[in-house]
């Protein structure tokens, strides 16, 4: 019974559906912490990653998905030194400079909000989708 369930419910979140890893990116950057410094440093290195002519998913969960809020905390937005820029801006920067940027599935829902909240460039990652993309042959995960 306890197995028929949770194969139930994983089925429902799409964790059980089949995972395909073509087009995987060279480079998926998870961001979860809450501290506005890391939070820029992954923006900092993810930009130079695509600098490098890597192409790059993000994965944004827990405090991460807050970066990606149209109304994100003060400490997404603060600008930092040296440079005086903030882990939301250059966020912004790497979706203009085509990077997929997506809040985990359970984020959203967690919140009890929908994607209206989220900032432009921003979607939700399906599960299947994001886990081909981290197992894709040579594709690095950074988290941060």
């Amino acid at each position: 019974m306890f197995r028929k369930t949770t194969t139930a419910a994983l089925l429902a979140l799409g964790l059980g559906a089949p995972v395909f890893a073509q087009d995987a990116p060279d480079l998926v950057t998870v961001v979860t912490s809450d501290q506005p410094q890391v939070q820029l440093m992954s923006m900092v290195l993810t930009m130079q990653a695509v600098e490098q002519g890597q192409s790059v998913h993000m994965l944004l969960c827990g405090a991460g998905g807050d970066l990606a809020l149209a109304d994100a905390p003060d400490s997404a937005t603060a600008p930092q030194p040296p440079r005086d820029m903030s882990p939301q801006g250059l966020m912004t920067a790497l979706i203009g400079r085509g990077v997929t940027v997506e809040v985990c599935a359970i984020y959203l829902p967690g919140l009890g909000a929908d994607p209206s909240v989220l900032i432009d460039g921003v979607g939700v990652a399906q599960p299947p989708a994001m886990a081909g993309a981290m197992l894709g042959d040579g594709t690095m995960v950074w988290s941060f």
